[in-house]
């Protein structure tokens, strides 16, 4: 954990994919000094999944990994443990769905969401079978691979894919993500619906911020979830010339986005501009913020202490470390309608950002 919790605001709780653990998950983006920027004003809970950590010793046999449902039933201990009253949760494909349970199962204590490569839906019989034919030809990294990058990165970016399947081979403990990717396949639909007058239905109640890259594999179930969520409070951000792991490739994008997401919410409201903010202010552009629900507005910044959990079958937090990225692309965010197919058209549309 990074930071310490300051008063009433929430703070920033991640949750990584398959393949994956935190460091390698969210360091290129919190890394990135625009996203420390923001980190200022919050304290930051980076959560492991039981066993997911580089260098894991295997669990005990017959140990029963943790299902979905009780990956996301640990997280309140955790919040308890750090005093930690309500959190932004940001969270990557499996990660994404154990936070989005715990909101649904803890609406109090979840203020917002962002969710990259979101998939709502319990994995159908033919995916099941899709997974065990490929299962046979392909060993675990390849079908890791294939989860977490699209078909063009994979086959473009050489040197990122090899990067990834370096540390899917020789830092983490094959049985152990073995068991995680199982519990991850083994999921339950979310059965979240969209909200209509006069219609009791499961939805989240926090504002939203769903993400995909234009080619991530997640890209067609990014878009059935938004389908499914409140559109007063959820916006759709597909994110151009970008693969699975937006936060990875895209960093800028992503923080000046998040940046948007909490000014929203009413935190930050006097933050300065982010660098891609001041270097389109200067040669004229525009940029249209994200609206939020909430008018409350906080200051304050507190000094960073690092702590961890302990050790055990349970989800574990630590903290990461890595050199910033200064890379920045000068890139225009633009706000557009998009509504559900199912919609009146007097309905409520949420928000679709393309950048």
């Amino acid at each position: 954990m990074y930071g310490t919790p300051k008063g009433n605001r929430p703070a920033i709780l991640t949750y990584h994919d398959i393949g994956l653990n935190h460091k390698t998950c969210f360091n290129p983006l919190f890394n990135f000094e625009d996203m420390q920027e923001i980190t200022q004003h919050f304290a930051v809970c980076h959560v492991d999944a039981p066993g997911q950590q580089d260098g894991a010793a295997s669990f005990p046999p017959g140990y029963m990994y943790p299902s979905m449902d009780q990956l996301a039933e640990m997280l309140p201990g955790i919040l308890k443990q750090f005093g930690l009253k309500s959190v932004i949760g940001m969270g990557t494909g499996a990660g994404a769905y154990i936070l989005t349970r715990f909101a649904l199962n803890n609406p109090e204590m979840v203020e917002g969401l962002v969710l990259i490569n979101i998939n709502p839906c319990a994995e159908g019989w033919m995916d099941w079978a899709a997974t065990k034919i490929s299962g046979w030809a392909h060993a675990l990294p390849d079908m890791v691979i294939s989860h977490l990058f699209g078909k063009e990165e994979i086959h473009n970016n050489h040197d990122l894919i090899h990067t990834y399947r370096q540390h899917i081979v020789n830092d983490m403990n094959q049985t152990n993500l073995h068991l995680f990717v199982n519990s991850y396949n083994s999921r339950r639909d979310l059965e979240i619906e969209r909200p209509m007058p006069g219609a009791n239905v499961v939805t989240l109640q926090c504002p939203s911020l769903l993400v995909a890259g234009d080619s991530s594999p997640a890209v067609d179930a990014v878009v059935e979830c938004n389908s499914k969520l409140d559109p007063t409070k959820t916006t759709l951000l597909k994110m151009a010339d970008c693969g699975g792991l937006p936060q990875v490739s895209q960093p800028a994008k992503l923080a000046e986005a998040f940046k948007y997401f909490v000014q929203g919410m009413g935190y930050m409201p006097s933050a300065s501009m982010t660098r891609l903010m001041r270097s389109r202010t200067a040669s004229g552009s525009s940029v249209t913020s994200l609206e939020g629900q909430r008018s409350r507005s906080h200051t304050g910044e507190g000094t960073r202490s690092r702590s961890h959990t302990g050790e055990g079958d349970r989800n574990r937090s630590h903290t990461g470390d890595g050199s910033r990225s200064r890379a920045h692309t000068d890139t225009r965010v633009e706000l557009t309608p998009n509504s559900a197919s199912n919609a009146e058209q007097t309905s409520p549309k949420s928000m679709e950002v393309s950048c």
